[in-house]
């Protein structure tokens, strides 16, 4: 893929970049590594000065980068203006909360034979982040907030696609006071990754990203022996029970979809619907589905924007249609409208069986697949039944089916009668194929720290 802006509305080609060479990612690396030597011996006033600043300059030009975003994959400038504050309350978090929580963890001193005895974090170094494009500021601040506030440096490999959003983040941090080399962008292709990777300089590496990409990363890192936090893909389930507010599980379940353009790997995918909620539920959810407006994302009466890449929308259409050859049946949507961009409308698709892709495989776009089940212990059965398990949504007001949901389902998080979403306060992170390792709250800045022993005899 060519590290280049094309709209996504209308498939025309903005801006191109070259890609670094060898030497000049050497240099980057280099220049990193002498800065962290350095900046690990900052203080946390120093650094939360900084990024606090870095949070006002990104406020100040949430307008800006968000017609950026929008302009290079198709998000709505509402969603991309909200992405840009959301980053900055991010950022403000960790600058609030990072001496609290690298604070040195007491131990029993007298069970251990000495005077003092306690945890001690210290930053690793040079982290190299490899980010995607669906949410191009919120994925690299929730990476770059705590480790740059733990006292390491960041390199980032952004997605080819959004090679502004990247160069401003750079910027950014550079303009808000960080020195020189704390945060570099890296313009490289996906097969550069490993030149990065495998240098003795670089000490760990963070991904957000498919699960083919996550492998890769996983793999070279291990020969290497260095960390990782990987979040990956997910199919999140969307269980609905009968005591469920179905007007609002409805109401909700349309945002879950299709936010982002249905391009969220933690939005609602498969809505599982018991048998007696089944008909009321699936008559809104369509309905509002119907009602949503497909168009141009930087106009303010727009629900749902084009997809980011034309492989993207290519990847939906195929599932759908392959879907449908064996038996789906389609209650809204379901083919690509005519005219320039890399639109799909919002698709509401069921009877859905084990033998189709679609059951299995994340669908990256505004398709809802909706399954009706006759029990608790089925709607449980379906949710679990996929190699991801990254986010979930419960609908019940049962006291037993809630605690049920929260104890059964195989996820990183389970919202119960709301939206899965992200906040600095709650860790964030997936099992199975979605990965491993928790980004944000206290666990997601010490990821990238070594929690060092100490004896004082």
């Amino acid at each position: 893929m060519p590290i280049a802006t094309i709209n996504p509305a209308t498939g025309e080609t903005l801006k191109t970049f070259d890609a670094h060479t060898a030497a000049q990612i050497d240099e980057a690396i280099a220049r990193a590594y002498d800065r962290w030597r350095g900046y690990r011996s900052t203080t946390f006033a120093e650094r939360a000065g900084w990024m606090r600043a870095a949070a006002d300059l990104l406020e100040a030009e949430k307008d800006d980068i968000a017609r950026t975003m929008t302009t290079e994959m198709g998000k709505t400038l509402a969603a991309a203006q909200a992405e840009a504050l959301k980053c900055a309350k991010g950022m403000r978090f960790y600058a609030d909360h990072a001496e609290e929580f690298l604070a040195d963890e007491p131990a029993d001193a007298s069970a251990v034979g000495a005077k003092q005895a306690y945890g001690h974090y210290q930053p690793l170094g040079v982290v190299l982040a490899v980010m995607p494009w669906n949410f191009p500021l919120w994925q690299v601040i929730r990476f770059a907030a705590p480790a740059l506030m733990a006292g390491n440096v960041g390199l980032l490999k952004h997605a080819s696609n959004v090679p502004q959003t990247a160069v401003y983040l750079e910027d950014l941090f550079k303009r808000a006071g960080f020195p020189s080399g704390c945060f570099q962008t890296l313009l490289i292709s996906s097969g550069q990754v490993e030149q990065v990777l495998r240098d003795h300089r670089v000490a760990a590496a963070t991904l957000t990203g498919s699960e083919p990409a996550g492998r890769s990363v996983a793999a070279i890192a291990g020969d290497e022996i260095k960390k990782t936090v990987l979040e990956l893909g997910g199919s999140d389930a969307y269980v609905v029970m009968p005591s469920a507010d179905l007007e609002k599980a409805a109401t909700v379940a349309v945002t879950a979809r299709v936010q982002n353009n249905g391009q969220s790997c933690i939005a609602a995918k498969r809505f599982i619907v018991h048998a007696d909620a089944y008909d009321e539920f699936s008559r809104l959810f369509v309905e509002k589905m119907k009602a949503l407006k497909v168009g141009d994302p930087t106009q303010s009466d727009t629900d749902v924007g084009p997809l980011a890449t034309e492989q993207g929308r290519n990847d939906v259409e195929e599932l759908v249609d392959e879907a449908v050859k064996q038996g789906a049946q389609v209650l809204c949507g379901g083919a690509r409208p005519e005219g320039a961009g890399w639109f799909y409308p919002p698709t509401v698709i069921t009877a859905i069986t084990p033998d189709m892709r679609i059951y299995l495989e994340e669908v990256f776009g505004p398709v809802a697949s909706l399954y009706k089940v006759a029990s608790i212990d089925e709607a449980i059965s379906v949710a679990n039944a996929t190699s991801f398990g990254l986010g979930s949504n419960a609908w019940t007001t049962d006291p037993a089916e809630q605690k049920r949901f929260v104890e059964e389902l195989e996820a990183g998080a389970v919202f119960v009668n709301g939206m899965t979403t992200s906040y600095p306060e709650l860790p964030f992170g997936g099992i199975k194929r979605s990965g491993y390792g928790r980004e944000l709250s206290a666990h997601g800045i010490r990821e990238f720290c070594n929690l060092k022993s100490v004896w004082v005899g």
